[in-house]
């Protein structure tokens, strides 16, 4: 809803756009618990928007000579909510909408945060954690990125040629942002995200059948394809954390296995070589093999070697770590983390702190891994994470020791 009345208003009336669709969600909230949630709550909340914008625009004076055409056009989409040509011009607004907040004159960073925030609907909080830096820092990369725009005038027309190749990259970044909180989201009592999963890998196939597509694109659409298939068997019926050497294989949807694939062959046209070939490589791997004993670690830590040449992300050392520990022991995995207990990105990162109260654990060392597993649940994670770290300290207790594998 914001793409799509931003695309109407102008992008330097972004923030007038969000105010109105904020308004519609609490009238929503204000009228639902007395008169019910509607049949279609997607179209009543389109509806009850366009009307709340359709007033902003006769109030708002320095929308100037757009009001009249603006007004037809809201009118236009208010009278037929429900119907599906209206729902693909909106995400056509969607993805419009992150090549504009992706406009090289906005720094790198706050491109990919507005993004995050206008289309993804993510919350700072939300940005910060993905980004591993401070809310504060975010917020304001935030109210800069604003001001440009406002400022600078920036237009939401799709640009041509050379400028829309030179926004492929924030772009993609975005989709793929968008897709890793979804499959495992920061916080909350769920695990997983499917409709923000479901978004990413939509938008990656639509610049994947574009004119700008490069080997890149196919390969990111490759790797959520890979990823989005296991997501049935990543958690239990109760909605805790299933790690990849318990799932049950059977669930992973082939279809979208099939679709990574696709995808994953198409990327291999050229010399490129990606951040996100080597990550599409790694989940393929872990795709073919039949069983959890047939994976191929060494082949996956050869792969994330590769990777961290490319980008040397403490994250991506961090799993490169339990690839190690898979192929080479617990304890050369624990000589890997100890650059990584420094690094300021990885402070509150719980999964750093549960790696290696894992590798502690299974060479014995338990108690040194149950105050690891404390440290953790100290940090900020979503409830079946915090499930499945309780479930770890229990194990160092005694009892059978839980796995730990690269897919957490």
């Amino acid at each position: 809803m914001v793409a799509h009345l931003t695309r109407l208003f102008g992008p330097a009336h972004l923030e007038l756009a969000e105010e109105t669709v904020q308004e519609a969600m609490l009238r929503a909230l204000q009228t639902w618990p007395y008169q019910g949630v509607p049949e279609n709550a997607g179209a009543w909340l389109f509806r009850v928007a366009h009307n709340i914008a359709i007033d902003a625009v006769r109030r708002n004076r320095t929308l100037g000579e757009k009001t009249g055409a603006v007004i037809a056009e809201l009118s236009h989409s208010a009278s037929a909510p429900d119907d599906p040509y209206l729902e693909d011009q909106l995400r056509d607004d969607e993805l419009r909408m992150i090549f504009m907040c992706c406009h090289p004159e906005i720094p790198r960073a706050a491109r990919v945060a507005l993004s995050l925030k206008t289309v993804g609907g993510f919350g700072v909080r939300e940005i910060a954690r993905a980004f591993l830096a401070d809310d504060a820092a975010i917020a304001q990369r935030l109210v800069r990125a604003k001001r440009q725009i406002r400022e600078g005038r920036l237009t939401l027309d799709m640009p041509r040629g050379a400028e829309l190749r030179l926004r492929l990259d924030s772009v993609l970044e975005v989709i793929y942002f968008m897709f890793n909180e979804g499959y495992a989201a920061h916080a909350g009592e769920d695990l997983i995200r499917q409709d923000l999963c479901l978004e990413a890998l939509r938008l990656g196939r639509l610049v994947a059948a574009s004119s700008i597509a490069e080997p890149r694109v196919d390969a990111l659409v490759a790797l959520m394809a890979l990823e989005a298939a296991r997501l049935p068997a990543r958690v239990d019926e109760s909605g805790d954390l299933v790690l990849l050497e318990h799932q049950d294989q059977s669930r992973w949807d082939h279809r979208l296995m099939a679709l990574g694939f696709h995808h994953f062959d198409r990327s291999m046209a050229g010399d490129e070589v990606s951040e996100y070939h080597m990550q599409a490589a790694i989940a393929a791997t872990h795709a073919r093999a039949v069983d959890p004993q047939s994976r191929d670690w060494p082949m996956i830590l050869d792969l994330y070697d590769q990777l961290l040449a490319l980008n040397r992300s403490p994250v991506v050392a961090l799993n490169r770590a339990v690839a190690v520990a898979k192929v080479r022991g617990p304890a050369e995995a624990l000589a890997a983390l100890v650059p990584l207990e420094s690094d300021p990105k990885l402070r509150d990162y719980y999964l750093l702190l549960a790696v290696r109260g894992h590798l502690l654990l299974e060479l014995g060392r338990r108690t040194e891994a149950a105050d690891c597993f404390r440290a953790a649940l100290d940090c900020p994670c979503s409830e079946p994470e915090r499930r499945f770290l309780r479930g770890k300290l229990k194990a160092c207790e005694g009892g059978t020791i839980l796995g730990f594998a690269e897919d957490a």
